[in-house]
């Protein structure tokens, strides 16, 4: 089974969203990553933007596909990871650590609700992951 960590909530696009105070960091699950194989590209927002949950905020491209990134919560980028850009393999290195994508600060708590747990995201995958 793919790696899913119990403290994050997750996308059924295989995003995965951190608490971090009044913030929310998001990058790829592992399963998104194995799924890409290697990373080469990633485009992400710029500091400022405003995302919509379930809307595409970036792209992440690898030897097999081009994907859109999905916005697990609405508001606005804070911070985006510089190092993407450069050392695109950092996101299958390590996708819920330095290959995080972007952090949102959110403009309303209920889209947090609409998350995943791990346990269902583990459901979802296991019945399939579409």
């Amino acid at each position: 089974m793919a790696n899913v960590p119990k403290d994050l909530r997750y996308t059924r696009e295989h995003e995965w969203a951190k608490l971090e105070g009044a913030s929310v960091r998001v990058g790829i699950t592992a399963y998104a990553q194995e799924q890409l194989g290697d990373v080469v590209f990633v485009e992400l927002p710029k500091v400022g933007v405003k995302v919509t949950a379930r809307q595409p905020f970036g792209v992440v491209e690898s030897v097999k596909a081009v994907s859109d990134l999905f916005a697990p919560v609405t508001g606005q980028v804070a911070e985006v990871n510089g190092d993407l850009p450069n050392a695109p393999e950092v996101v299958n290195q390590d996708p819920y650590g330095r290959g995080w994508m972007i952090v949102v600060t959110p403009s309303g708590a209920g889209d947090w609700d609409q998350l995943l747990t791990a346990e269902q995201y583990e459901q979802f995958l296991a019945a399939g992951g579409h």
